[in-house]
C-alpha cells in the first residue's frame, strides 16, 4: 500500500486550517451587482445609488440581511445569489410600492412568532415576489396592507419546527386583490389569507402542512388548480362570501379532523369539479351556509376512498349536491352528531343527481339515471355518526351484522339520511386536475406492501406455532393412544 509522503501532510495540514477559518468570509463574498448606471462592488452601495424604476442585476454571491428596499426598484438575481438573514429578523423588507424580487435564495430569518421574523416582508401595493427559493425562514412570504401585489413560482419551505412552532410559509393580510401562483409550498402551518378582498390562488401545490389554505373574512376569491396534499386540512374556509373552489386535487389529508374542504359560516359557495381524494373527510360543513337566501353549490366534484364523502352538521342547510360522483368512501354521506336526516339540502337538481358507487337500483330505460331513488339509510352509519368510535367495527361481521338486522325488522330500520330522486348510473370525472406525483402513489404502494409483508409474516409465524403444537399434540396422542383415544382402525 502506498505511504502518503510526511512533507505533503505537513505542508496540506496548514492549508486545511487556513480554508477553515477563511471559509465565513469566503461564503459572504457578494457577486457582481449590475444597473443601468454603473457595475458595484456591494449590493448596499448600488441601493444607495438607485433611483426609482431602476433595474439592479445581482450575478450570484452570497448578500448579508436583514435587508431593507425603500424605494421602487427591480432587483434581479441570476446564478442564484443569496441573501442571507444570519438567523436575525426579517430577510427582505419591502416599504416601497412597485419593487420586484425576484430569482434569489432567501435563507436563515430569525424565529420569533412574536416579533414573526420573515423569508420577505410586504408593506406596501404593487410587489411582484417571483420566482425565488425561501429556506430556513419562519414566515415565508408576509404581505401586510400590500394591495395588487404577486406571489409567483417561489419554492418555500418552513423551519424545520414543531407544527404549531413554524410561521405561516405565506400571510395574506389586510391586502386586495392578490395574486398567489404556481408557489410550491413545503412543511409550513398555514397558507393565511385573512381580512382581504378579490384574490386569486392557482396552480399551487401545499403540502406538509396544517391547513392548506386558511381562508377567513374573505370574500369573492378564487381557488383554482391547486394541490393539496398530506396537510391536517386541505383547506378551510370560513366567514367570508362568494369563495369559489373549482378543479383542484386535495388527497391525503389525514390529521386530527382531517378535511379536504372545512366550510365554516360560508355564504354562496361554489365548489365544483374538485377530485377530493382520501382523505378522512372529502368536504364537512358547518353553519353553510349561515345566511338564509344564500345557496351553496357542490357540483362535478369527485369524492373517492375517503373516510367520509360529505360530512354535515346537523343544522346545515340550504345546499344543492349536483353530478357529483362518491366513490367507494367508506361512508358517502354523514350527520355529525347522529342528527338524523338532511331533508333541507338538495340532492337532486332539474332530475339530475349525483353518481353513488354503492346504489344497487338499476335503469330500465337507458336513461342514464336510476329509476329507483338512492337512499343513505344503513343503521351501522347512523351509529357511528352518534359515536365515531364505532367506526373501528367497519368491514366486520359486527356492521354486517347490525345492517342485516335493520333489513330484516322493519321497525328497527332508521329513516333516511339523505335521498336522491334520479342517481347517475356513471360516475364524472373533471378534467385537466392537478396531478398526484408519482411519490405520493409509490409511497402509498410502499405502505400497503409492507402491510402485506407484516400480515404474512403474522400468517407465517402463527402458522409455524400451530403446527409445533399439533405436532406435540399428535406426539402426546401417540404415547397415550391406548387410554386416550376412544376410536381404533378396528371399530367400524
Amino acid at each position: 500500500m502506498k505511504k502518503t509522503p510526511l512533507l505533503t501532510t505537513i505542508l496540506f495540514l496548514p492549508l486545511l486550517a487556513l480554508l477553515v477559518i477563511a471559509w465565513p468570509a469566503l461564503a459572504q463574498t457578494e457577486g457582481r451587482v449590475v444597473t443601468s448606471q454603473a457595475t458595484y462592488d456591494s449590493l448596499s452601495e448600488a441601493l444607495a445609488q438607485a433611483k426609482e424604476g431602476e433595474t439592479i442585476e445581482l450575478y450570484g454571491g452570497v448578500y448579508e440581511g436583514p435587508l431593507v428596499l425603500d424605494r421602487s426598484v427591480e432587483l434581479v438575481g441570476y446564478d442564484w445569489p443569496v441573501i442571507d438573514g444570519g438567523g436575525r429578523d426579517t430577510v427582505v423588507q419591502i416599504t416601497s410600492p412597485d419593487v420586484t424580487l425576484r430569482g434569489f435564495v432567501i435563507r436563515n430569518s430569525g424565529d420569533s412568532l412574536a416579533e414573526e421574523n420573515s423569508g420577505v416582508a410586504v408593506e406596501a401595493p404593487r410587489v411582484v415576489i417571483e420566482g425565488n427559493r425561501l429556506e430556513d425562514t419562519l414566515f415565508g412570504i408576509y404581505l401586510r396592507e400590500a394591495d395588487g401585489s404577486t406571489i409567483r413560482d417561489n419554492e418555500i419551505t418552513s423551519m424545520d419546527l414543531e407544527v404549531p412552532r413554524r410561521g405561516d410559509p405565506v400571510r395574506v393580510w389586510f391586502s386586495n386583490d392578490v395574486l398567489i401562483e404556481g408557489n410550491k409550498i413545503n412543511k409550513g402551518r398555514d397558507v393565511v389569507l385573512w381580512y382581504s378582498e378579490r384574490l386569486t390562488i392557482r396552480d399551487n401545490e401545499v403540502s406538509d402542512g396544517r391547513y392548506g389554505l386558511h381562508f377567513m373574512y374573505c370574500d369573492d376569491a378564487t381557488i383554482k388548480n391547486n394541490l393539496l396534499m398530506h396537510n391536517s386540512v386541505g383547506s378551510f374556509l370560513m366567514y367570508s362570501r362568494r369563495l369559489h373552489l373549482m378543479g383542484n386535487t386535495i388527497a391525503y389529508n389525514r390529521g386530527p379532523s382531517g378535511f379536504g374542504v372545512g366550510m365554516k359560516d360560508l355564504d354562496d359557495a361554489v365548489v365544483e369539479n374538485n377530485l377530493f381524494l382520501d382523505n378522512r373527510i372529502g368536504a364537512h360543513l358547518d353553519n353553510s351556509p349561515r345566511e338564509i337566501n344564500s345557496v351553496g353549490l357542490f357540483e362535478g366534484n369527485v369524492f373517492a376512498f375517503n373516510d367520509i364523502g360529505v360530512n354535515l352538521m346537523p343544522s346545515v342547510r340550504h345546499n344543492q349536491f349536483v353530478n357529483n360522483s362518491f366513490v367507494d368512501n367508506e361512508q358517502q354521506v354523514g350527520i355529525a352528531g347522529g342528527g338524523g336526516r338532511s331533508d333541507d339540502n338538495v340532492w337532486t337538481v332539474d332530475r339530475q343527481g349525483n353518481y353513488w358507487s354503492d346504489y344497487v337500483g338499476y335503469d330500465g330505460n337507458a336513461d342514464g339515471l336510476g329509476d329507483v331513488p338512492y337512499r343513505s339509510e344503513k343503521l351501522f352509519e347512523n351509529l357511528a355518526d352518534q359515536d365515531s368510535s364505532l367506526r373501528l367495527f367497519l368491514y366486520s361481521p359486527v356492521e354486517q351484522a347490525i345492517d342485516f338486522a335493520a333489513r330484516a325488522v322493519p321497525f328497527v330500520k332508521p329513516q333516511p339520511k339523505m335521498m336522491d330522486e334520479a342517481p347517475l348510473m356513471e360516475p364524472v370525472m373533471p378534467t385537466g386536475l392537478p396531478k398526484v406525483p408519482e411519490s405520493g402513489r409509490q409511497e402509498m404502494w410502499i405502505t400497503s406492501l409492507a402491510l402485506l409483508l407484516f400480515a404474512t409474516l403474522l400468517f407465517g409465524l402463527g402458522s409455524f406455532r400451530l403446527s409445533q403444537i399439533w405436532k406435540k399434540g399428535r406426539k402426546r396422542g401417540v404415547k397415550d393412544s391406548t387410554a386416550a383415544v376412544p376410536f381404533s382402525h378396528n371399530q367400524g
